[in-house]
C-alpha cells in the first residue's frame, strides 16, 4: 500500500497538472459527497482546515453544531482518468472531524476504523474481496434513467449478445488506471446485469474502493449513454443485484482462517467467525440490506439467500465456504447488496466475527443441500431460521441488538433507525398501481 506525505501530494498535484481537488466523504446511507476546491487551497486542505456545513448532510448534525472539518487521507490521492488531460481533477477521501478536533461519531469511515483497530489489538488484519453486481439501462431522451434494456444476454454471455460489454470493459480499465485491481468481470444472469469483482485488500481500502467503483461505474456508463444502477431489485421477475463479501483474517503474516487438517480447510477461528455473524445477522441485515427494495431481492428462487445457514457444498445458504485453501481460505457472506454503505457493512461483519472469536461461539451444523427445496420440518431439524423478510423486520432486529448498535455508536444507530422507520412507513402507506389494478374494480 502506498503511503504519501504532504510533500508527495504537493509534488503530484504539480506534476499531474491538477486544477481541482474533490474532497470526498460518505454519509450514513452510503451516498458519496464532496467539496471541490482549487489547487490554490491545497495548503489549507493538507493542514486539515477545510470546513463544510454538516447540518446539510442527512444523519449528520443539527444546525447549531454544523461546522465540520475534512481531514484528507493522503494515501487515497488519485486523479480522475475521465477528466481533461490539462487541468485535471484529483480526489482525496476524507475523515470527518468536529470543531474540537475529534473524529465525528457519525462518520461511517470512523466506525470501520474503530473496529479495525479492535481487530489489530487482537493481532488480526481484516481482508475483504467484494463482488459487485449492477444493471446497465438505457437513459431517456432527456438523460433520465430508465429500466429499459434491449439486451437479452445471460450468465457469462459475451458480445454481440452482451450490449454492455464495451461499457464494462471501460469501467475495468478506468479502475485499473486508478490503481484498483479487478479480479474478474462478466455478464450476470439477468439481461443488462453485470458483475465486477475487486481484488482482496485490507478492509478500509476495500470500502474506499467500493465507493470509488460506484462513481466510476456511473460515470463511464453515462459516457456510453447508459445508466448504472446499484438498486438491489430494479426489475420484477429477474435476479436482483448482490454484493457478495469474501472475508478472511490475517494473523502473524498467515491466513487465520486456514487449517489444512480440517476437512473444509477452515480453522477454529473461522468457525467462531461464522457463528458470530450468524448470531447477529438479524441486526446486521438492516445495514447490509438497507432499502425497502433490498428485501424484494431476498426471496426464494432468485439465488439470493433467505435462510440463516452455512455450507461449503451449495450456493443457497447465507454463508458459503469457497473452495480455496491456504491464502485463499475465506468466508463468503451472500446477503449484502450494493446499495449498502460499505464502511458500516464491513464494520458490523468484522465486529460480529470478532464477537464469535472472543466468546468461542460455535455455528450450527452446516446445511449441505438446497435449502429452498427442503420441507419446513427438515429446516426446523437443522435449526435453520429465516433472514428478515422486510426492512421493518430488519430494523426491529437492529433495535433489539445492543451489540450491533454499540458498534455503530449511539449517534448513527439512533439516526439510522429513525430514518429507516420513516422510510418503511412512507413505503407502507403508498397506494401502488398493483393495488389499483387488483382491487379498484372488484371492491
Amino acid at each position: 500500500m502506498k503511503h504519501y506525505t504532504k510533500q508527495d501530494i504537493i509534488r503530484m498535484v504539480e506534476e499531474d497538472d491538477v486544477e481541482f481537488i474533490r474532497l470526498q466523504f460518505t454519509d450514513m446511507f452510503g451516498n458519496l459527497k464532496n467539496v471541490a476546491v482549487t489547487t490554490g487551497q491545497l495548503e489549507k486542505v493538507l493542514n486539515n482546515e477545510c470546513m463544510f456545513d454538516g447540518s446539510s448532510i442527512e444523519g449528520f448534525v443539527r444546525i447549531e453544531e454544523s461546522d465540520m472539518y475534512l481531514y484528507p487521507d493522503l494515501d487515497t490521492y488519485v486523479t480522475f482518468p475521465w477528466r481533461p488531460q490539462q487541468g485535471k481533477v484529483a480526489r482525496l477521501i476524507c475523515d470527518v472531524y468536529t470543531v474540537d478536533g475529534n473524529q465525528f461519531a457519525g462518520d461511517p469511515r470512523y466506525v470501520l476504523k474503530k473496529v479495525i483497530k479492535e481487530a489489530a489489538e487482537l493481532g488480526y488484519t481484516f481482508n475483504v474481496g467484494p463482488e459487485l453486481e449492477f444493471f446497465l439501462f438505457h437513459q431517456s431522451e432527456n438523460g433520465q434513467p430508465t429500466t429499459i434494456s434491449h439486451e437479452r444476454a445471460g450468465y457469462f454471455d459475451l458480445g454481440p449478445l452482451d450490449l454492455g460489454e464495451n461499457a464494462r470493459r471501460d469501467m475495468v480499465l478506468t479502475l485499473e488506471e486508478m490503481d484498483i485491481t479487478v479480479e474478474a468481470s462478466h455478464h450476470e444472469v439477468a439481461p443488462a446485469q453485470h458483475e465486477i469483482d475487486l481484488k482482496y485488500d485490507e478492509a478500509l481500502k476495500t470500502a474506499d474502493n467500493i465507493m470509488t467503483f460506484k462513481l466510476v461505474a456511473r460515470t463511464i456508463a453515462k459516457r456510453h449513454g447508459l445508466h448504472a444502477t446499484f438498486m438491489p431489485k430494479p426489475k420484477y421477475g429477474v435476479d436482483g443485484s448482490g454484493m457478495h463479501v469474501n472475508m478472511s483474517l490475517k494473523k502473524d503474516g498467515k491466513n487465520a482462517f486456514d487449517d489444512p487438517k480440517d476437512k473444509l480447510g477452515l480453522s477454529q477461528e473461522a468457525y467462531y467467525f461464522i457463528a458470530g455473524i450468524m448470531k447477529h445477522i438479524g441486526g446486521i441485515a438492516a445495514i447490509t440490506n438497507p432499502l425497502v427494495n433490498s428485501y424484494k431481492r431476498l426471496v426464494p428462487n432468485y439465488e439470493a439467500p433467505v435462510y440463516i445457514a452455512w455450507s461449503a457444498n451449495n450456493r443457497s445458504p447465507l454463508i458459503r465456504i469457497p473452495a480455496g485453501r491456504g491464502d485463499s481460505a475465506r468466508l463468503e457472506l451472500r446477503c449484502p447488496d450494493p446499495s449498502a454503505n460499505p464502511y458500516l457493512t464491513l464494520a458490523v461483519c468484522l465486529a460480529a466475527g470478532l464477537d464469535g472469536i472472543k466468546n468461542k461461539l460455535l455455528p450450527p451444523e452446516s446445511v449441505d443441500k438446497n435449502i429452498f427445496s427442503m420441507p419446513l420440518e427438515e429446516r426446523e431439524a437443522f435449526k435453520v431460521h429465516n433472514l428478515p423478510a422486510s426492512l421493518e423486520e430488519a430494523v426491529t432486529a437492529l433495535e433489539k441488538n445492543d451489540f450491533i448498535k454499540n458498534v455503530l455508536g449511539e449517534h448513527i444507530s439512533r439516526k439510522y433507525i429513525e430514518a429507516k422507520k420513516a422510510e418503511w412507513d412512507n413505503y407502507r402507506t403508498q397506494v401502488t398501481q398493483w393495488e389499483i389494478d387488483q382491487y379498484l374494480y372488484r371492491y
